[in-house]
Order: C-alpha cells, then structure tokens, then sequence
C-alpha cells in the first residue's frame, strides 16, 4: 500500500453543552494503522460517553468499524484519549487524502443490569427473573445468549420495563462461558453485556448413573422374589418326624 496522505480540516465538535467539548490533537500513521490522539473534555468526570470517528470518504455519513482504543460506548473525560483504526480491513487499498471527524454524546445506557454474581449457575429447564434497569421504558431490547462468541437467540422486541421472565431450554449445552447481550431493538450499535454465568444439567450425570444402578437392583429383586414355584428350604425347622405309629 502507497503511503496515505492525511489532512485535518478542523477540530470535532458534537457534543451539546458548553461543559464538554474533544478536539483531535494529533494524528500519526503505524503501518496500516491510523491513530487520532483527541482530547475529551467535560467538568462532570463522571459522564461517559459514546464515541465514533468519521472521514470524509463517504462524507462522514457512517461510523467507523474497524476501530479500538478509547472509541465506541462508556468512554470516560480524559486527555490523550487514542482511537487505532484499521484502514486496510475497512477500506482495503486506499491512496489519497482524508479528513476526520469525532463524535460524541453523553452515554445514558437504555438497559442498566443489576450485576451477575461471580459463579452464579443457572439450571437448564428453570425459569429465572432478570431485571434491570430501564433508560426507555417505551422502547424495545432485543435479549440474545451467547455461549462464547457463538451467538444463541432468546427474544426479540421485549418490553424495555426493566423485567424478563428467563426459561432456560433443556437443549442448552451445559458450560462456564455463558453470557447475555440486550441490544436496543431501534439501535443496534447500543448493547450491553452480562457478566459470565454457568448453566448446568438439572441432575448431576452422577445423580443419572446412581438412579439407573438403583432401577436395576429393583428388577433383579423383583425377578429373583416372583412366585415361580420354587421352593425355599429354611435350614432352622426340625426334620420331618415321619409317620407316627399305629
């Protein structure tokens, strides 16, 4: 790839409120990736914010993707915040010239969950209360499982009202690296992740093999003790006198 000529127009400015403001610092090129060096500013330090870098290749009208750093939701005040962004995986053999642009906005999560206890086991076949709490009590989430990064779906369009009644289905593999996503049904680039939590059969594979042990000592009993006809000598009775005399 031919070296990438870069110019910066101006400073980003898109957040409402005279208290906040980000300004790009600085811009610098590492093989293929572009780092911008930016400063967010705000006297709450408190707020977080949600942060996505534009360019002028498609005239800022979509976000980034293949960006990490100090980008994307709860990104907090702070100077020399980074955003390292990819520019080969997003736009592939790029020459010429580009202008950036940050934007911001204070982040109010649309689902705020009440945290999973470390270790926290669920049952397959057992139905669970989640609650959290709601930033839109009109909208939408959208409630999906993922074991890993493999992605199991549960329901779509729940009530954001900040309750959900959980069945958890007999099929589910048992395992340790389960987790929740609740997506905002009208935006899907807002999300929040539960903790990790293990689900686990509901007998034990040792309670299933000592049940199956314990049903097949009762049949032998039941075979073995049927009336067959077979005559049980009791060693403890006195031999029989014989005929007695005439």
């Amino acid at each position: 790839m031919k070296k990438l000529v870069i110019i910066l127009l101006g400073v980003s400015l898109s957040i409402s409120g005279w208290s906040q403001r980000v300004d790009i610092e600085w811009i610098e090129l590492s093989g293929n990736k572009v780092i911008i060096h930016y400063d967010l500013e705000d006297t709450n330090p408190n707020h977080q914010y949600i942060i996505n870098l534009y360019t002028s290749q498609d005239k800022f009208t979509a976000p980034l993707n293949r960006v990490a750093g100090d980008v994307g939701q709860e990104v907090r005040p702070g100077e020399d915040k980074a955003i390292v962004w990819d520019i080969t995986k997003e736009l592939g053999d790029f020459k010429g010239k580009l202008t950036f642009e940050i934007r911001g906005r204070v982040f109010i999560p649309f689902v705020k969950l009440e945290p999973i206890e470390p270790g926290k086991t669920f049952i397959r076949g057992g139905n669970y209360p989640i609650n959290w709490t709601s930033g839109n009590v009109n909208g939408q989430v959208n409630i999906e499982l993922f074991k890993g990064q493999v992605r199991i779906p549960v329901e779509n369009g729940v009530p954001n009202v900040g309750k959900y009644e959980w069945n958890i289905p007999m099929s589910l593999k048992p395992g340790s690296d389960y987790s929740l996503r609740f997506t905002n049904a009208r935006d899907h680039n807002e999300f929040v992740n539960s903790g990790t939590f293990t689900i686990r059969p509901k007998f034990p594979l040792w309670a299933k093999l000592a049940g199956g042990v314990a049903v097949a000592t009762g049949l032998v009993f039941i075979l073995s003790s049927g009336g067959n006809g077979t005559t049980v000598t009791d060693s403890s009775l006195p031999s029989n006198p014989g005929t007695p005399p005439n």
